[in-house]
């Protein structure tokens, strides 16, 4: 991209990278109100019929990935203008979505500055190797690195060990502040679980809270994934990484029913959110509709995101995501042609 384009896209982007106080109260009111009268519903249901609670939760569990894209929005700082209020607001939509606003914040700040940057994976990101990595790597790493990449294991473990594990303790290095907001959150979720399990009952509790939990958990590592994992996206070396090339080429437009849109606060317009993190999640879409560049981006429905199951790895000769099989017969391949080299050099011998 050239600079004359790159300043006429920040230009067209300009406009909606400020928070409006208004929008941002009324979203908090829309989504916040009813992901609690939902949970309450869902409790009273247990006594009428647990696929009704099912029901119940299911919807729950959608106004909760809304609530983290406002947590989201407060860690970038984008849903207020004024900063001690993204702070407090992200805290306590953090204690709701059992994630520590400061670290996670950090976290997620890195994952912007190196995605798809060959040199700099390892925070925030989804683990992601190379061909040369995997082929050369010990056998006990592949078979890792294989289990991780199971569905099973990314989207059925995933959140058990990303949202219950990994978000309760501080990163190495991590500054007073940042580790005490993590013990803050971590007391006032344990205190607030305790408090429903007693007052309702830890089995009513759990038959309610763990259906939420688990489909928003799957739901959101699974749109994490699909929109920075598909065939044709963006990985570079350091010295040849761009920023804006990493957000409009490695990340996609993933196209949802308005109603899963709306869920996900417009999440799926990442490729915009990933140009420009100051704008908040209800401008995205007016964003992404301003700018002629940022609308020719890799797009993907919920039927053609499937496709990215299938993809494991980086080939950096072909620069596209690969799969297990395709390395496999790669690898042979290249066994074939090695064994035929060494057949030729003796016999010349």
């Amino acid at each position: 991209m050239t600079n004359q384009k790159l300043k006429n896209l920040k230009k067209d982007i300009a406009p909606y990278e400020k928070s409006n106080t208004k929008d941002s109260v009324w979203q908090i009111i829309n989504t916040i109100i009813p992901f609690f009268l939902l949970w309450y519903l869902a409790y009273q249901s247990l006594s009428i019929s647990y696929l009704l609670t099912f029901g119940l939760a299911a919807i729950a569990a959608g106004f909760l990935v809304r609530i983290f894209i406002i947590f989201h929005d407060c860690c970038h700082h984008s849903f207020f203008k004024n900063r001690r209020a993204n702070y407090i607001l992200g805290t306590i939509t953090g204690i709701i979505t059992l994630f520590p606003y400061s670290k996670w914040g950090h976290e997620h700040s890195v994952h912007h500055a190196t995605s798809s940057n060959l040199d700099k994976r390892g925070i925030g990101d989804i683990w992601m190797l190379t061909v040369d990595e995997y082929l050369t790597a010990p056998r006990w790493l592949r078979l890792t690195y294989r289990m991780y990449r199971n569905p099973l294991v990314m989207f059925g473990l995933g959140p058990i060990y990303v949202f219950l594990i990994t978000n309760r303790f501080n990163r190495k290095g991590a500054r007073l502040k940042e580790r005490m907001n993590t013990y803050i959150t971590n007391i006032c979720i344990v205190s607030l679980i305790g408090l429903l399990g007693l007052t309702l009952g830890w089995e009513s509790f759990l038959l309610v809270h763990l259906p939420i939990f688990y489909i928003s958990g799957c739901a959101g590592i699974w749109l994490f994934y699909v929109q920075h994992t598909f065939e044709e996206t963006y990985f570079e070396k350091d010295d040849e990484w761009e920023y804006v090339k990493a957000a409009v080429e490695g990340s996609s437009y993933y196209k949802l029913p308005k109603i899963l849109q709306w869920l996900t606060g417009n999440i799926g317009f990442h490729h915009v959110h990933h140009f420009s993190p100051r704008v908040p999640n209800y401008y995205l879409e007016a964003a992404h509709n301003s700018s002629v560049p940022l609308q020719h981006v890799p797009t993907f429905t919920i039927s053609t995101s499937l496709r990215s199951l299938q993809f494991h790895l980086w080939d950096e000769q072909s620069k596209k995501c690969v799969g297990f099989k395709e390395i496999k017969a790669y690898s042979t391949k290249q066994k074939k042609k090695s064994k035929s080299v060494s057949s030729r050099v003796k016999s010349e011998m």
